[in-house]
């Protein structure tokens, strides 16, 4: 355990020593967590994930290429109109049902 004693600046600003900032992979534009605890502060590294943001083709998509019954397709095919598509344009597989 590394500790070391750094002054606050203005505004606030904390200067993370260099040695501990290369351990923990901070770099500059670096997100992180200040949790508060009983007995300090808690600086942890942030884990983002890429968000998908789906089309309305790609919902089509969805939604045609996972009905399990000709009932299922119908409405998949019915929604899809409503949303505005034309469910020939939408690659997906048609399947046979019984």
């Amino acid at each position: 355990m590394n500790n070391e004693t750094i002054k606050i600046g203005k505004r606030g600003t904390v200067v993370i020593p260099a040695n501990i900032r290369r351990s923990y992979r901070f770099e500059e534009g670096s997100l992180v967590i200040a949790e508060s605890r009983p007995d300090g502060v808690l600086l942890r590294p942030v884990v983002t994930l890429p968000v998908e943001i789906y089309t309305p083709e790609r919902k089509a998509e969805f939604l045609l290429n996972n009905t399990i019954t000709s009932d299922d397709y119908a409405s998949a095919v019915k929604e899809v109109r409503r949303m505005g598509l034309d469910p020939e344009t939408i690659p997906h597989k048609k399947l046979e049902y019984s």
